[in-house]
């Protein structure tokens, strides 16, 4: 049985409904009731800084040191955590899981430091750990999906409701867009078949424009909304890289293959 910290957000929820060998821990709960622990508590983006600058640490590394000083007693202990494509920051593409980190912005940094932690704490400790660095997961029940996270979604459902919408650099960047369902099973199958000790890109290695996508669903919607080109604000150049993908060469040796393109991924938002 996988013990599920973290299973009421976007895509921690939609893991324990689609495979029943979950423990669910409910919020607030940080009693470990398994060996084989899937933890997907985090923060979700780099805008705390402005309302409480201390949640990301209270929660992705405070909270992560927690959960793990139960796990040191106990044999045949593993750490399945889910970590993000932003701990990679400005670094060469794609990105590889041995290339170098070089997170920006409070979030990002914090969970670059949160797999560090837990690198070091299962080593001392002798706990087995796998992570395993998301890309950007497409779904339509993400329902925290805004301008600061996950804005694809906020801007497919601007065009359904035919308002304007304003791009960075005119959507001339490229992004890694990986279908929840196709997500869930890339995690299930690391858990399962992925090497201890190590680190995995969840996503497909499909660098895909943004502006590119917002025109496929501008047309199939036949929206009315103007699309605008600005330039990107000074805040986002601080704490996000302009462009990311990631090599998941891993992934594949396991034997996962994508069911949906980006374009699939946009047709099932539509």
């Amino acid at each position: 049985m996988v013990n599920v910290f973290g299973g009421g957000g976007f895509v921690g929820s939609a893991y324990v409904n689609k495979f029943n060998n979950c423990i669910v821990n409910e919020r607030n709960d940080y009693e470990i009731k398994s060996n084989n622990i899937l933890y997907f508590i985090s923060t979700v983006d780099n805008y705390n800084v402005f309302d409480n600058p201390y949640i990301d640490i209270e929660t992705n590394l405070t909270l992560l040191i927690r959960i793990l000083e139960q796990l040191k007693e106990k044999d045949d202990a593993v750490f399945n955590f889910i970590s993000s494509w932003f701990v990679y920051g400005d670094t060469d593409l794609p990105a590889t899981e041995e290339s170098y980190c070089d997170p920006k912005g409070f979030y990002s940094i914090t969970k670059r430091t949160a797999e560090q932690l837990l690198i070091s704490y299962c080593k001392t400790f002798n706990i087995n750990y796998r992570i395993l660095r998301l890309a950007n997961v497409i779904g339509a029940s993400d329902s925290k999906a805004s301008k600061k996270k996950n804005a694809l979604i906020y801007l497919i459902d601007q065009l359904k409701q035919n308002k304007d919408i304003n791009l960075y650099e005119n959507g001339d960047l490229f992004r890694d867009y990986i279908f929840i369902e196709d997500c869930l099973r890339a995690i299930n199958l690391v858990i399962k078949n992925g090497d201890t000790d190590s680190i995995y890109n969840i996503g497909n290695g499909d660098p895909i424009k943004l502006y590119e996508i917002i025109m496929y669903a501008k047309n199939k919607l036949k929206s009315t909304s103007k699309i605008t080109g600005i330039d990107t604000p000074d805040f986002h150049k601080i704490i996000q890289v302009k462009s990311m993908y990631m090599n998941n060469d891993k992934l594949t040796s396991l034997g996962y293959s994508k069911k949906y393109n980006v374009y699939d991924m946009v047709d099932k938002l539509l």
